[in-house]
C-alpha cells in the first residue's frame, strides 16, 4: 500500500533521487563541532566555508542531492551545479542535557520557512535517541511528530536521522556491551519513530563493525530494520572508513534500504589537504567512491515509490492546495 504525497513533498522527493531511479545518493556534509575538530584551531570561518565548497562542487557533479548546515552552508550551497538536490540540516549541532539524557536543540532564528525561500528540495532532522530511555523517548516521539508537522506546513519532505545514545553512564557506546545491544535499538527506533509523520529515515547501521563481521548476521538485523520501518530508509556512514561502509552498503540496500546519505566514509581526507591535492583527491578517489556507492545503490536498493505516489492531477487542484 502506498501513500499520496502532496505537490512539494513528492517533488522534493524527486529532486534529491537520482534522476533515473527513485533512489537516494546523497552525500552529507552537514558537520558543524566535528567539521571544526577536523580542522587546525586558527582556522579562519573562510576557509572553512571554501573546504565545504570544494567538496560540494565535486560531489554535485554526482551525487542526487547535498546535505548541508546553516553554519557553513550557504556558500557551498551557491555554489552547487544544477544537477542535485538541496537537503538543510534544521536543528543545531549537539544536544542539550546530559550524555544519558540528550535533547535536541534547535535555532530560533532558523525554520522551516527559511529552508524552503533558500531553495532546498528537503529538511533534514537530526535526534539523539534510545527507545529504552522511557519518559524522554515518548516525549522525542511528540517533539519529532511537532517538527515534521511544521515541516509539512512548508510542503517539505523530512528526513529524520535519530542517533543511538547509551543512556548508562557505565556503558559507552563504542563498547561490546553497547554493540550487542544496537540492532535492537536501532530496529526498535526505527519501528517509532516511522510514525511520527517523516518522510525517510536516514539510520546507522544495526551492527557494529568492530565486533560483529558476518555479513549474513548484518543482512538479517537491516531486514529487521526494513520490516519495521513504515517509511523508506537510508543508510548513513556514521564515520566509518570507506571500505566498510561500501559492504554495508550493499547488505542495507540488498535488505531494502533506499540507499544512502552519506559524508566522511567519501571525503573525510580532503578536509584537511592543500587545495591543490584537495582538488585532486575529490576529482580522484572522491568521486570514484561515491561513484561505486551510486552503482550499488541504482542495483540493489527498494525504490522509494514503493512506499509513495504522486497527488493526482484535477482541473482545479490549485485552489484546495494549501
Amino acid at each position: 500500500m502506498t501513500f499520496q504525497l502532496t505537490p512539494g513533498r513528492y517533488r522534493g522527493l524527486k529532486m534529491t533521487s537520482l534522476k533515473e531511479k527513485p533512489i537516494f545518493g546523497i552525500v552529507a556534509f552537514d558537520q558543524r563541532g566535528s567539521y571544526r575538530r577536523m580542522l587546525p584551531d586558527d582556522t579562519p570561518y573562510d576557509t572553512a566555508v571554501q573546504i565545504k565548497e570544494d567538496v560540494v562542487y565535486a560531489m554535485t557533479l554526482h551525487a542526487s542531492a547535498i546535505l548541508l548546515d546553516p553554519t557553513y552552508g550557504l556558500g557551498p550551497a551557491m555554489k552547487m551545479t544544477g544537477k542535485a538536490g538541496l537537503l538543510m540540516a534544521l536543528e543545531y549541532s549537539g544536544y542539550s542535557g546530559e550524555s544519558t539524557y540528550r535533547r535536541p536543540i534547535f535555532i530560533d532564528t532558523w525554520t522551516p520557512e527559511k529552508i524552503r525561500k533558500m531553495g532546498a528540495s528537503a529538511v533534514k532532522l537530526l535526534v539523539y535517541y534510545n527507545p529504552n530511555s522511557g519518559t524522554l523517548a515518548d516525549e522525542l516521539d511528540d517533539l519529532v511528530a511537532q517538527k515534521t508537522a511544521e515541516i509539512h506546513a512548508q510542503d517539505l519532505p523530512v528526513f529524520l536521522e535519530p542517533m543511538s545514545y547509551s543512556i548508562d553512564e557505565n556503558i559507552d557506546k563504542d563498547s561490546a556491551e553497547f554493540a550487542a545491544m544496537k540492532k535492537d535499538i536501532v530496529v526498535e527506533t526505527a519501528r517509532r519513530l516511522s510514525k511520527t509523520g517523516a518522510d525517510v529515515l536516514k539510520m546507522e547501521f544495526p551492527y557494529d563493525h568492530k565486533y560483529e563481521s558476518d555479513e549474513a548476521v548484518w543482512k538479517a538485523g537491516c531486514e529487521e530494520l526494513t520490516a519495521a520501518s513504515a517509511v523508506p530508509w537510508v543508510l548513513l556512514s556514521a564515520g566509518v572508513n570507506f571500505d566498510t561502509f561500501e559492504r554495508q552498503t550493499i547488505i542495507a540496500c540488498e535488505a531494502g534500504a533506499s540507499g544512502f546519505l552519506a559524508g566522511r566514509a567519501i571525503w573525510k581526507e580532503a578536509a584537511t589537504m592543500t587545495p591543490d591535492d584537495r582538488k585532486a583527491f575529490l576529482s580522484g578517489t572522491a568521486t570514484d567512491r561515491l561513484k561505486r556507492l551510486l552503482d550499488i545503490a541504482a542495483e540493489k536498493s527498494k525504490p522509494w515509490s514503493d512506499f509513495y505516489t504522486a497527488p493526482e492531477s484535477a482541473e482545479t487542484w490549485y485552489e484546495s492546495y494549501a
